[in-house]
């Protein structure tokens, strides 16, 4: 395991001076694919928002989530660790559920998390939109927000202190909740301004997560809110995706008018890929969807704004690029040392994430999902994935804890995972699959 200190910041590196430090805020989208917005192709429905932010910021092509599903995928992105060694395998369920796949039931309080390190350097911290790390169902011991590091949150029943205006039963939504399910997005954007405009008041410098459950299913516009069996339909996901780019479009206004747009970091991406797919049009025709190792199911979407130091319409689709990579870039790209000991499981990307440089990942990546049959997976064969995957430069590797069911894709040649070429390059698989076995076992045994 790497264990890198992060002790110099990037903007004091490379001699940046900022009076005031920035202000983050990373929106992640629930179940969005690559395919769902307009800047990556999407030809579902407009979102002219969210590509406005692409125009001002970089586009990221090869940028990768930590697991094709909420949780893990939450967790990585909040640690800069691999979800596996927290025991984040699949969602969070109920505590039979979890036991079923290994599951730990909420995220350990004493990992370390980019709010910590934000609170930590004088930063107010707050989370407003889905949890899914602890809390709901039969789970009613998981640790507080305070204890990951926020000082204000507003979230829904999959949390430790759920919004009663969002949670009249335990479930991701009721006809009952004060708050409808239209109305979410709006509700926690209204709550996320409302901090924006508190620390702008008190001059202090914010770290806002918006997690949005959108475009996560049940899709219920209004229009068909008694219509249960509309509720995974194309004609119900439009509207749904309409309003989500609506509400992202009144937040990004807000951050203007309050005059925080040229020292504010806007980060946006998605936890995972969609469900259901529409035939692979959500995940632009890559193989795989949510609950997959294949792309479809972990390479998201990502927009970087920060109009202080990248320039607008800036394009990458060439380095390799993790959620793991957040906390460490973020926290240098701030001037802010990460929490005291801490190492990642990703690197600082600094240069990649301002669109400095078009870098080689020198590091790989690995994942785990679906190590037993108690794990949701796509209906389609050809969507389930071995349950390990590598990634090292061009080459991707698939295949069982014991190196069975090999897959090797040339991903720059062939994107959508379509051409096994894994007998061509015999020394490289053994390479591969030694390596994702290896840390697989040292993770789940100890070994």
């Amino acid at each position: 395991m790497k264990k890198t200190l992060f002790l110099l910041p990037f903007a004091a590196t490379i001699g940046y001076a900022q009076q005031q430090k920035p202000n983050v805020i990373v929106i992640l989208v629930d179940d969005m694919g690559i395919g769902d917005n307009g800047t990556y192709g999407s030809t579902i429905t407009p979102t002219p928002n969210i590509d406005q932010l692409a125009r001002e910021g970089l586009q990221l092509g090869c940028f990768y989530s930590a697991a094709p599903v909420s949780s893990p995928a939450r967790a990585g992105l909040l640690t800069g660790r691999y979800p596996i060694k927290y025991r984040m395998n699949t969602f969070l369920d109920s505590k039979a559920a979890n036991a079923r796949v290994e599951n730990a039931n909420y995220l350990d309080p004493n990992a370390p998390t980019m709010a910590h390190a934000f609170k930590d350097a004088g930063y107010s911290t707050g989370h407003f939109g889905k949890w899914h790390m602890g809390g709901g169902r039969d789970v009613t011991d998981a640790p507080g927000f305070e204890q990951y590091g926020f000082t204000s949150h507003v979230s829904t029943y999959e949390s430790p202190d759920p919004d009663p205006k969002l949670t009249s039963t335990r479930w991701i939504w009721a006809a009952t909740d004060e708050v409808k399910r239209w109305n979410r997005t709006a509700y926690f954007i209204d709550r996320a301004i409302d901090f924006m405009k508190e620390n702008k008041d008190h001059g202090k410098p914010f770290f806002l997560n918006l997690w949005p459950d959108d475009v996560h299913t049940p899709w219920v516009p209004e229009a068909v809110a008694e219509k249960r069996g509309e509720w995974e339909k194309r004609t119900s996901f439009i509207p749904v995706m309409e309003e989500l780019d609506r509400q992202l479009g009144r937040f990004f206004n807000a951050i203007d008018s309050l005059g925080l747009k040229d020292n504010t970091i806007v980060v946006f991406t998605a936890d995972n890929g969609p469900a259901p797919s529409f035939k692979q049009e959500r995940t632009c025709g890559k193989r795989g969807q949510k609950n997959s190792l294949y792309d479809g199911g972990i390479n998201m979407p990502c927009i970087i704004r920060y109009p202080k130091l990248i320039e607008p319409g800036k394009v990458n689709n060439k380095t390799v690029l993790s959620t793991l990579d957040l906390y460490p870039s973020l926290c240098s790209i701030c001037g802010i040392p990460t929490q005291e000991g801490y190492w990642s499981d990703g690197a600082d990307y600094s240069k990649a994430f301002l669109g400095k440089e078009e870098p080689k990942r020198k590091e790989v990546l690995m994942w785990d999902f679906g190590r037993n049959e108690s794990y949701n997976r796509p209906r389609n064969a050809y969507h389930r994935s071995p349950h390990l995957a590598i990634r090292q430069g061009k080459w991707k590797l698939l295949c069982g804890d014991d190196a069975s069911d090999v897959q090797l894709y040339d991903m720059v040649a062939d994107p959508k995972e379509t051409t096994n070429v894994a007998s061509e390059h015999p020394k490289l698989v053994r390479k591969l699959s030694k390596r994702v076995c290896q840390w697989y076992k040292t993770y789940r045994f100890g070994m």
